[in-house]
């Protein structure tokens, strides 16, 4: 299902970078770029929510950032347990799935933000039942999954 919706959010990407002229249109409605759009339209979970929740009900908003690129909010989402960033754009209309690269340092910003929500809290992990080499006390620790399956 997950691959579904991507498939579904790439072409339409396609059609975005189709009408993205209109979109930058906004070069004209502000001959000043240092207008800062984000002073006059937000975005918070519940508004975003609502929107995915047209694509998919069980989507769930975890995070929204405006750090990434100009014009866009950065949503972090989970479905079904996995986790991942979208784009929707300023005026609420479009939705992107896809990695952002930023061309002068070839860095794929949409990487960061995933590793960054996928972090793991250590101390959350039950050590209850796992088995301990070495000193318990000591300041570094290494936990290895493994299934003897």
């Amino acid at each position: 299902m997950i691959r579904l919706i991507f498939w579904f959010l790439r072409i339409n990407l396609c059609l975005f970078f189709s009408q993205v002229f209109i979109f930058c249109g906004l070069a004209h409605a502000f001959p000043d770029r240092n207008v800062n759009c984000f002073k006059c339209h937000s975005l918070n979970k519940v508004e975003a929510s609502e929107i995915l929740r047209k694509i998919n009900p069980e989507i769930r908003v975890i995070s929204i950032k405006r750090k990434t690129i100009g014009y866009f909010w950065e949503v972090g989402i989970e479905l079904n347990g996995k986790k991942g960033i979208i784009y929707i754009d300023l005026p609420k209309r479009r939705l992107i799935s896809g990695n952002v690269i930023e061309i002068s340092s070839k860095k794929n910003l949409t990487d960061e933000s995933l590793s960054e929500i996928n972090k793991v809290d250590v101390s959350k992990i039950p050590l209850g039942d796992a088995l301990m080499l070495g000193n318990r006390n000591a300041k570094y620790k290494v936990i290895v999954f493994d299934d003897p399956e």
